[in-house]
């Protein structure tokens, strides 16, 4: 039998579990606390957030056994996992939680296919829950058919849209929907989570190798576990930094410090060196002039404001944050022009069959 996949594996079994996202876990434990639930919900935010996710607690919330008989648990806001139900959802074989990938069947003839099943009471739970992933992704014909359902459902359904766009799903929809917003994770609390997975699952892994894992996967949960995931696949579950560079194709924090050093000292010849054996290891020079482009950026800022350390603390690690902030001791008004001068080639380096010239101009700009 093949493993669960580690993003799979350890997906939140309670709202306590959904990590980054205090306000939506706040107000639907509330609503489960006070059993007002709402017919309709729309999730939205970036991918690997967790909607998905808390469209299945909603579920689970909804149809769990044990807080439907048990007053004193159904205080805690959460499904007991235990239940008949909850395992059929966690499992995925409940035939009263549908879920629907908007992204490949976008048409108006699922939806009425929704419709028509809204109409069937459910076989075993209390409530039939349906869950649209990708709702974005639905036409215009599928949207008017899917209105009529929202504005009078049935006692008994629940209707769950995620999407990643907000902007493209009509008023009309949102309005006749609870709606919550789901933010980016910070990358400390990606690397606290995979630190924790790593422990569980006997995997020795760096700090660097870790933060860079979690940096590269931009505020999602679900990127960074799979990331993890699929370095373990090597075989071996002694991960390296270097390992991580080659299958991200981004460099560590080291390398990236080191050779914005090179630039505020105007070592340009060491830069240039430095950028040869960057690209001849195969890394993506686009991603790595964007990560410069943020590392000197936090460097100005440092420098200009001393007191945004408070804020740059929960998205670094405290040796990293310090190497930064040695290097806002040597920047100068002047060195604005090299962060411009990285910003339009990070423009042209991403269209161009070569890439590095963009960059090596600009750091020769920067030696004059």
């Amino acid at each position: 039998m093949s493993q669960l996949a580690i993003y799979r594996k350890y997906r939140p079994a309670t709202f306590e579990d959904l990590l980054g996202q205090e306000m939506v876990v706040k107000v639907l434990k509330g609503a489960a606390k006070s059993e007002r639930l709402a017919h309709a919900y729309l999730l939205a935010g970036p991918r690997g957030t967790g909607k998905t996710t808390t469209a299945r607690l909603i579920a689970k919330i909804a149809n769990c056994e044990k807080r439907a008989l048990d007053a004193k648990f159904r205080e805690k806001g959460e499904p007991c996992n235990e239940c008949g139900a909850c395992r059929s959802i966690d499992d995925g074989s409940s035939l009263d939680v549908v879920e629907i990938d908007a992204a490949s069947n976008r048409g108006i003839d699922e939806i009425r296919n929704l419709k028509e099943s809204v109409r069937v009471a459910p076989t075993t739970n209390r409530y039939k829950v349906f869950i649209v992933d990708e709702a974005h992704m639905l036409t215009k014909d599928a949207w008017n058919a899917l209105l009529k359902t929202l504005e009078e459902p049935p006692q008994y359904v629940i209707i769950v849209l995620a999407t990643t766009e907000i902007e493209k799903v009509p008023p009309t929809i949102g309005s006749r929907t609870q709606k919550f917003f789901f933010k980016r994770a910070s990358r400390d609390e990606i690397a606290s989570k995979l630190k924790k997975i790593a422990a569980a699952e006997d995997i020795k892994i760096g700090s660097e190798a870790l933060d860079l894992i979690a940096s590269s996967a931009e505020g999602s949960f679900r990127d960074a576990e799979s990331l993890l995931d699929q370095l373990v696949t090597f075989g071996d579950k002694t991960i390296s930094l270097q390992e991580v560079e080659e299958t991200i194709g981004k460099v560590g924090f080291d390398k990236l410090s080191a050779f914005a050093g090179h630039l505020l000292r105007r070592e340009s010849g060491e830069a240039l060196k430095s950028l040869t054996e960057i690209a001849d290891g195969g890394f993506n020079l686009a991603a790595f002039t964007k990560d410069l482009i943020e590392y000197l950026r936090r460097v100005a800022v440092l420098k200009t404001s001393p007191e945004m350390r408070a804020a740059f603390s929960s998205e670094l690690m405290e040796e990293h944050l310090n190497k930064i902030i040695d290097h806002a001791k040597l920047f100068e008004p002047k060195h604005l022009d090299l962060l411009k001068g990285l910003i339009a080639a990070y423009g042209q380096m991403r269209y161009s069959q070569f890439p590095i010239i963009p960059l090596e101009v600009a750091i020769a700009e920067n030696a004059q």
